[in-house]
């Protein structure tokens, strides 16, 4: 059972890290019931990842597997002597309560860490969908000492010598390479531990805050947690976690449809299954109406994310299915620290009277006497210091992310200060905190948003164009309808209405703990309201506002997911038993549909359970049997060839097989994936003007104009292929030998890698 001791491996390590920053993690985290247990790993993963990136972009350090385990015993010794002591005071007061939750945090990390090994152990492969681009990334930053990492899709050319960095938020990525790094698996099998622990945090950091709003509830109206108590604040930290990670949307209501085709979705009360063809089914095949129902149905999975015409609406479920490893499912873990953050700050109780003097303030007694003359108090700048800390982390990570997550940073300093002097000051820190903890990234970064396009803008205004920021652009016009939206959201509106009717008829007033939950529901409905009026612009035509509506829908999802787990909480303590018992099963009720997406989707994506068989964690063994000669020629770079040579290899379009060679070793190559590389850098000049170049390379007889091109190029070595002869069916081999030599061939004498001169 070698899967299970390398998943063993690979946990031991994540462990590890976390019981090294558990005391930092306990030192913030002391209100929570679980000391901060839940946040420690994904604390360490953070922290570890951003230091060796700076230093790493400052040239002060290579980005190696010494310089991981020497900054991890530096932050031993450091969480030692400073925090050691409160960290044992703190736990030494656990009761056995607290101690049934940290062990069930751990054993949801563990088991979501297992479940998920297990589940992509059927189909491993790291190909399909995009994950060439986000394994190349890896690929890349693993080949890499120093930051920024080289594009592999983009090699040097004369005006760049030295290569082009990736011009994508990659943080994330870097992240996963560090855990790479440190646990030495090969980063064909860490692809799929990475999602899988990405499923581990998540799930234990969601049970983590859930269960906390539940604590602080109690905390808040001075009531002793008894055992009836804690059985509540497991079950909605159960709810809650899986409302956040598997949960989907009413879109699962199709399964008793006859269905639709895709981009033209009809109202499900059109297209209901005939009562007639079910009980036929029924009795043909022996199988309850349920069984008969999902029998005759075509349901399919992705069309809960792309049920609006021309958007995307994803949430985590459908990522951990797909299993591409974007910027988006990257940042969960460090999303849900974020919200953690906000949880905790906003439940404290705000000190009487005199403030005491913090070690921060004892540190810079002159600014603190500049700054209390101004009306501000410098024991705050460690709040907007770490709320600017948690935006530039989710602007590397994937860059939507940060200006949401300032805006919730910014509704979080209002909720404490409204609009006072403190509250502007705050917010600005923050934003020069964010702009500093960023800079390292944004130096290389350009951004390829070109504006924000105004939806179903008015004639006058398109005959504009534009105006400042704003685009006004004709023709693009897309309004959702009510019905879809009440799909995709009406069962977390539902549940805001459940929470707002649980406070009016509870018997314990509306608290600051309901308060922080009202303002996720607030803020996640203004977010899923935004792409209906605006977009961020991008290169795509048909699918303008996909990516917005994409990326907001997915933080919209998490936050009420969190919520409503937060609404069956209180639930049970409105004031009439029988309308509480109405509350808790209308909720119930509303959560089947939910409850029910990742049993369609987990199967539909990785076949029939009982077909399933022993894990293979080799995302690289596809190639096997589909391209072994790549595989050969793959594994003669990743073993041989140090450094970032370019390697020449046939070009083609996103989506494909093309291309992966430089996805599976980071090396560049001269060209990548046509549509992301127009995307990333704003034009489709940068890969279309070297097409034809890649073409005279392969198929040009003259070979001063070959080594010119290779040089220009600053190629070092080429592959020919099976996809480079059916791409270039003029391809003159024979020069390579002439212009360099043939430094190793496939078993089958199907692929050759040819070193230039």
């Amino acid at each position: 059972m070698n899967w299970i001791m390398t998943t063993l491996t690979w946990y031991l390590y994540i462990f590890a890290v976390g019981l090294i920053f558990l005391p930092l993690a306990t030192k913030i985290f002391n209100a929570f019931i679980d000391k901060g247990y839940a946040f420690a790993k994904t604390i360490g993963v953070l922290l570890t990842s951003y230091i060796l990136f700076v230093l790493g972009t400052a040239k002060i350090y290579p980005f190696s597997r010494e310089g991981i385990l020497f900054f991890l015993i530096l932050a031993f010794i450091v969480n030692i002597h400073f925090f050691s002591r409160s960290f044992l005071k703190e736990w030494k007061k656990l009761k056995g309560s607290q101690i049934y939750i940290i062990a069930l945090e751990e054993l949801l990390f563990a088991g979501g860490l297992f479940f998920l090994t297990y589940v992509r152990g059927q189909q491993p492969a790291i190909n399909g969908l995009e994950k060439f681009m986000d394994y190349g990334f890896m690929q890349s930053i693993l080949r890499s000492r120093y930051f920024p990492p080289l594009d592999m899709w983009y090699a040097a050319d004369l005006t760049h010598l030295n290569g082009f960095a990736i011009n994508y938020y990659y943080f994330g990525h870097l992240s996963g390479a560090l855990l790479t790094k440190l646990t030495n698996i090969p980063s064909v099998i860490t692809y799929n531990l990475i999602l899988a622990t990405i499923l581990g945090q998540a799930l234990a950091l969601s049970f983590s805050i859930v269960s906390n709003l539940g604590h602080l509830f109690f905390h808040t109206i001075k009531e002793r947690i008894n055992a009836r108590h804690m059985v509540m604040i497991i079950l909605v930290g159960l709810v809650g976690t899986f409302l956040v990670n598997f949960g989907g949307n009413f879109h699962t209501i199709y399964i008793a449809t006859t269905g639709y085709p895709n981009e033209q979705p009809k109202p499900f009360w059109e297209i209901m299954q005939s009562k007639t063809q079910i009980q036929e089914t029924m009795q043909r095949e022996h199988l309850t109406f349920f069984q008969a129902m999902v029998r005759n149905s075509s349901y399919w999975y992705p069309n809960a994310t792309r049920f609006i015409p021309y958007t995307i609406h994803e949430f985590p479920s459908y990522s951990y299915v797909v299993a591409d490893l974007h910027g988006h499912v990257f940042d969960i873990p460090f999303v849900l620290l974020s919200i953690g953050f906000v949880v905790l700050i906003l439940s404290q109780e705000r000190k009487k009277g005199k403030e005491h003097a913090s070690a921060f303030s004892k540190m810079l007694p002159h600014i603190e006497k500049g700054l209390h003359r101004l009306g501000f108090s410098v024991d705050t700048v460690p709040i907007a210091a770490l709320f600017g800390f948690m935006v530039a982390v989710h602007y590397m990570t994937n860059a939507f992310d940060g200006p949401m997550y300032l805006l919730l940073f910014f509704v979080t300093l209002f909720l404490l200060y409204r609009l006072t002097r403190q509250f502007f000051f705050m917010a600005g820190a923050t934003v020069l905190f964010f702009i500093l903890f960023s800079l390292p990234f944004s130096i290389h970064f350009q951004p390829f948003a070109t504006g924000i396009g105004v939806n179903c803008s008015p004639d006058f205004l398109t005959n504009l164009g534009s105006l400042g920021p704003f685009l006004f652009e004709k023709g693009n016009c897309q309004i959702s309808a009510i019905w879809m939206l009440f799909v995709l959201w009406g069962f977390f509106v539902l549940c805001f209405l459940l929470l707002l009717g649980a406070l009016k008829q509870s018997k314990i007033k509306p608290n600051h703990i309901d308060m922080i939950v009202i303002a996720f529901f607030c803020f996640s409905l203004f977010l899923i309201t935004v792409p209906e009026f605006f977009y961020i612009k991008d290169i795509y035509p048909l699918h303008f506002r996909a990516n917005t509506m994409f990326k907001m829908g997915y933080q919209a999802f998490i936050l009420m997911s969190i919520g409503s787990a937060y609404a069956l909480f209180r639930l049970f303590f409105v004031d009439k038993k029988w309308m509480s018992v109405i509350g808790i099963v209308i909720f119930f009720v509303i959560f089947l549909p939910i409850f029910i997406y990742p049993f369609f989707a987990f199967p539909s994506y990785y076949g029939d359970s009982v077909n399933w068989k022993t894990p293979e964690l080799d995302g690289s063994n596809w190639m096997i049997a589909a391209r072994p000669q790549d595989k050969e020629i793959i594994d003669y770079i990743n073993s041989t060839i140090p450094g970032q040579p370019v390697i020449l290899e046939a070009q083609g379009d996103s989506y494909t097989e093309f291309d992966r060679v430089s996805a599976y070793t980071g090396n560049p190559t001269v060209a990548g994936w046509w549509v992301h590389e127009w995307l990333w850098r704003g034009t489709a000049d940068v890969v279309g003007n070297r097409i034809p170049d890649i073409v005279t390379i392969y198929e040009s007889h003259d070979l001063a104009q070959t080594r010119e091109m290779l040089h220009n190029y600053r190629v070092g070595y080429v592959v020919v292929s099976e996809l480079e002869r059916n791409k270039y069916p003029h391809l003159y081999e024979e020069k390579f030998n002439e212009i360099g030599r043939k430094i190793f061939e496939s078993s089958n004498g199907l692929g050759s890698l040819y070193q230039v001169f």
